[in-house]
């Protein structure tokens, strides 16, 4: 059988799933990004929650809850992106330290000794793909926006490799997808969505968590790989061994533009 086939259920092909998760991926990308109107626009109008839903169901048809997260997120109408704006800020702050931490280093009681080697795993993910942060962002590759970001990145690799009829690519890119989730996303998630629902429970961020929350979840199940503990420890706030943003030859996160190896086009 060709790889890139209908799976055996009927109901969706190995490339349609893959174009899906890369639409979810993007959304959550947009979604825990520092609010703009266009980015907003982008994210919450009726087409992109319907793409969203369609998405959902065709992907996990026996988990509901992900589609009834969908639902619950404000529309374009329904948001305020000069208050978006200002929670933002509130919540993720300009250091690392606002009330929710929005970088994965800084979650578990091991970070202190481990974020160095962390980042370092991070940007050798990154850069095994050819990806760099666009150096005006400004922005640690360890945001959760980045490592949702990439994580849309592999699944774009994915739909490629099997157009392609690429068995190395479809394998090496898999196998950075369960690997990346594993130890950075899933890992963390969940002590940050929860965060999230207790600061934000009915606002536009803690709705934003639980459906990344479920997404997440879903993948891990799909992969079978554990996700983290929903109560993880903070690094010391008073530990700036690591800067803010990284730069100077240490930048390595997947953003728009970055070149995809092997021949595919640009994410």
């Amino acid at each position: 059988m060709s790889i890139n086939e209908p799976i055996h259920d009927g109901t969706i092909s190995d490339i349609d799933s893959a174009y899906c998760r890369a639409a979810f991926y993007s959304a959550l990308a947009l979604g825990f990004q520092p609010p703009a109107e266009d980015i907003l626009s982008r994210l919450l109008t009726a087409g992109s929650r319907c793409s969203l839903t369609g998405a959902a169901t065709w992907l996990y048809p026996q988990r509901p809850d992900i589609v009834s997260a969908i639902e619950g997120l404000p529309s374009a109408e329904e948001t305020n992106p000069p208050a978006l704006a200002s929670k933002y800020r509130v919540f993720f702050g300009h250091t690392a330290r606002g009330e929710i931490t929005p970088y994965e280093t800084e979650y578990g009681n091991e970070a202190l000794f481990q974020q160095p080697q962390e980042l370092g795993d991070l940007m050798g993910f990154y850069h095994a793909f050819g990806l760099s942060l666009k150096r005006e962002q400004h922005e640690r590759p360890d945001h959760v926006s980045c490592e949702c970001e990439f994580l849309m990145f592999l699944a774009l690799k994915e739909a490629y490799a099997l157009e392609q009829d690429n068995r190395e690519m479809l394998a090496e890119t898999r196998k950075a997808e369960k690997l990346f989730l594993r130890d950075h996303v899933g890992r963390f998630f969940p002590t940050f969505v929860s965060r999230l629902s207790r600061e934000d429970p009915s606002g536009f961020y803690g709705k934003l968590g639980e459906l990344a929350l479920r997404f997440i979840s879903a993948e891990c199940a799909r992969l079978q790989v554990s996700l983290g503990a929903a109560n993880l420890g903070l690094r010391p706030a008073d530990d700036s061994r690591v800067p803010m943003a990284c730069g100077n030859g240490t930048e390595c996160a997947a953003m728009p533009g970055a070149a995809v190896p092997e021949g595919g086009d640009s994410v």
